[in-house]
């Protein structure tokens, strides 16, 4: 048995009594990442269960949280790009939701909601204008990254609220990669993005409530270490989480997912999204990888 410690997330320690060999050096990659500001955010409309057009929305508040995020990037060592938001759009700002990258190839998106449906058009000039000359517009219902997850070696695929099962087929083609179906049954994970994230190669975390009793047992069979994230972590958006391989940028209120991560050699950083939030958005959804 041996004894781990750590700082919390306030800096007070917490130790460990572990059976297990202590944590292995994780290394971080530095990534590149697309962003769009939230200057038009509001929530005007419902599409998902956490969209409440009575509760008043702060957009200053909203902007600093984004900036605070891109900073928290930035510090890592990562690059960001800004693509201009757009009138009308206030979900804009959830980039991920826009465009699958892998190797140079981009996958756009085709949203199922109609009050979304003009951002995939605005993200599509901007891989044009940046220099991705393989650009695929999807003809079924894909939310990208939304529901879109590269491991390194496979592409995690969402579906059961928002993507078409039949689009999985349609990015294995677009993205030449191996892909696998995965099927949401709670609502309130209605992504899955928001219900399993990538920590680093051949490792994961997700809650498996969200998902269908098959689905489980892939992940199980695919990632038997995987991070399994609590009730708690997963209804404060927890695991709407990026990784670089060792830092985890998280929302602060997931506190028990931080600890475990941590356990696990990964350094959590923690930003406050708690505005972003009430449009059912967290880290991950603002940010669009580009695997160039």
């Amino acid at each position: 048995m041996t004894s781990v410690s750590f700082a919390g997330p306030g800096d007070e320690p917490i130790v460990l009594d572990v059976a297990t060999p202590v944590a292995q050096v994780r290394v971080p990659t530095t990534r590149r990442y697309l962003m769009c500001p939230p200057a038009y955010f509001t929530v005007e409309y419902v599409i998902n269960p956490w969209m409440d057009p009575t509760e008043p929305i702060d957009t200053a508040l909203a902007m600093a949280q984004w900036t605070a995020l891109k900073e928290t990037y930035e510090r890592l060592g990562h690059h960001v790009s800004v693509i201009d938001p757009q009138p009308g759009l206030p979900d804009m700002v959830f980039s991920a939701n826009s465009g699958t990258v892998i190797e140079g190839r981009v996958l756009g998106s085709r949203f199922r909601a109609p009050q979304r449906a003009a951002e995939a058009e605005h993200f599509r000039r901007w891989f044009l204008a940046n220099g991705y000359g393989r650009v695929v517009m999807p003809e079924r219902t894909n939310e990208a990254e939304g529901d879109f997850t590269w491991t390194g070696k496979y592409l995690l695929a969402g579906t059961g609220f928002r993507t078409d099962p039949l689009a999985h087929s349609e990015a294995q083609e677009a993205l030449g990669v191996p892909v696998i179906s995965l099927q949401l049954t709670d609502p309130r994970y209605y992504h899955l993005d928001v219900a399993l994230f990538v920590l680093a190669d051949d490792l994961i975390a997700y809650y498996p409530e969200a998902f269908s009793t098959g689905s489980r047992e892939v992940l199980r069979r695919l990632f038997p270490d995987a991070v399994i994230a609590t009730a708690e972590d997963a209804a404060c958006l927890g695991l709407n989480a990026v990784s670089d391989g060792r830092h985890v940028v998280l929302p602060v209120e997931a506190t028990s997912l931080a600890d475990e991560v941590a356990r696990r050699g990964f350094e959590p950083v923690f930003v406050d999204v708690s505005e972003l939030r009430k449009s059912g958005g967290g880290p991950k959804c603002c940010s669009m990888e580009l695997r160039d």
